[in-house]
């Protein structure tokens, strides 16, 4: 799902009608029934033109606005702040916020799709793109923010202007997007709203939530959103097409970082102990795999499944991204089952372990530990997210200082990722 980044009365709503982007929803099941008004939202304005959703082209100029730059004669020549990275759904393209304004990239070929510079200050902390159209969500942020920090603005590019916009009494910590849903995070509470009319569908309350954790699945299956529990190490998972909730005890400690499968089969967890991945199923909550990123506390900045779950990228403080081999076979994820890939060499190399493992009963844990399978080193003291290249056996790692790396490893040998690109896309000069 989609990794981010940043620097640090709810009845129906008596608006007009607001089109569903995706009038084939793969919606497959009557929500919950609203539930009763909440003192955190305050209320909801909006004016709705009809929308016309345009995915945005990789490749074909003709369909990509050109970078727009600010006429100003005062307008600062200086790099701009970088507040917020973000992935689409499907890892094609990513988003960042800045002190004073957004922009939009495409992964591969890396390039700058489109931007919006602000005239006067114009902070964005949050871009939440909805896979490749016109659609977008933002977030007022930094210093001097273009929008309320407790508003979620919804913006449609066509027209270059906010076209709605959802209103809380505290401030906006993380937005979600899919076809037919908007998930908002607030610091203790999230809401989930239907796209095709921002009517409030259902409120969840959370252990305090700082980073603004939540994801929601994209497949063609049903709706799945995790998010914190209501207490230490626990995460919530909501299955809103089989009616189920389920929480999972996942970590000791606090929960520092998770993600969803694009399916919402599979979920990965790490605690702000940032030793150990959990990998459970999200129906029944069973753990089906562990992984260990290291022996020392780190802090997990994201995790990442790859498009079929064989994979899981993290990304941590330590500077190091790694990539570990799973076991869980969603092809009959159905009759829970798993399938241990070292027994066919074509699904990539077995996971490494201590080879002290055959004492594992006598000595810690720590000595029969899966092991990543292939690494990339960094620089250290920058934030990364991590995700799957849509070429086979690559990764895509975007930094908070503007770095953006394109890496390959090797499935069956692995070590050392070979990089492949590397960008800067605040300071262009500075790419090689």
């Amino acid at each position: 799902m989609a990794s981010t980044l940043s620097s640090s009365s709810s009845s129906p709503f008596s608006s007009p009608s607001w089109p569903n982007p995706n009038p084939n929803s793969d919606f497959l099941s009557p929500p919950p029934p609203p539930p009763p008004p909440d003192d955190d939202l305050s209320h909801m304005t909006t004016t709705l033109p009809p929308i016309h959703t345009t995915p945005i082209s990789s490749t074909t100029d003709t369909l990509v606005d050109p970078p727009i730059h600010n006429p100003d004669p005062n307008f600062d020549p200086s790099p701009p702040s970088l507040l917020h990275v973000s992935f689409n759904q499907d890892y094609g393209c990513f988003a960042s916020g800045f002190d004073r304004g957004f922009r939009i990239y495409n992964c591969d070929p890396f390039r700058e799709i489109f931007r919006r510079d602000f005239d006067h200050g114009g902070g964005i902390g949050i871009v939440e793109m909805l896979f490749r159209c016109n659609i977008l969500a933002i977030v007022g942020g930094g210093p001097d923010p273009q929008y309320p920090l407790n508003k979620v603005m919804i913006w449609d590019d066509h027209q270059s202007r906010c076209i709605g916009e959802l209103s809380f009494r505290s401030e906006v910590r993380g937005v979600r997007l899919r076809r037919d849903q908007i998930v908002v995070v607030l610091e203790q509470k999230i809401f989930v709203y239907n796209f095709a009319d921002l009517k409030l569908l259902h409120q969840i309350e959370t252990v305090v939530n700082t980073k603004g954790l939540c994801e929601v699945s994209q497949g063609g299956g049903s709706f799945v959103l995790v998010c914190l529990g209501l207490q230490k190490g626990q995460v919530r998972v909501e299955n809103y097409g089989l009616k189920r909730t389920k929480f999972i005890m996942a970590h000791d400690s606090r929960i520092a970082c998770f993600t969803l499968a694009q399916d919402g089969q599979v979920l990965a967890t790490a605690s702000t102990k940032g030793t150990l991945v959990r990998i459970f199923n999200t129906f029944d909550g069973t753990l089906l795999q562990e992984v260990r990123r290291g022996a020392d506390r780190a802090e997990i900045y994201s995790l990442a499944f790859s498009s079929n779950a064989q994979w899981l990228a993290v990304s941590s403080d330590k500077g190091t991204v790694h990539v570990f081999s799973l076991k869980v076979n969603l092809g009959n994820f159905g009759d829970e089952m798993l399938n241990t890939k070292a027994s066919d060499p074509n699904l990539g190399v077995t996971p490494s372990t201590s080879s002290l493992s055959f004492i594992k009963g006598v000595l810690p844990k720590y000595f029969s530990s899966e092991w990543s399978v292939a690494k990339f080193h960094l620089l250290e003291g920058s934030q990364y997210i991590v995700a799957f290249g849509h070429q086979k056996n690559t990764v895509v790692i975007i930094g908070l200082d503007g770095s953006f790396y394109r890496c390959k490893f090797d499935p069956v040998t692995g070590g050392e990722m070979t990089q492949l690109e590397y960008h800067n896309f605040i300071k262009p000069e500075e790419t090689f």
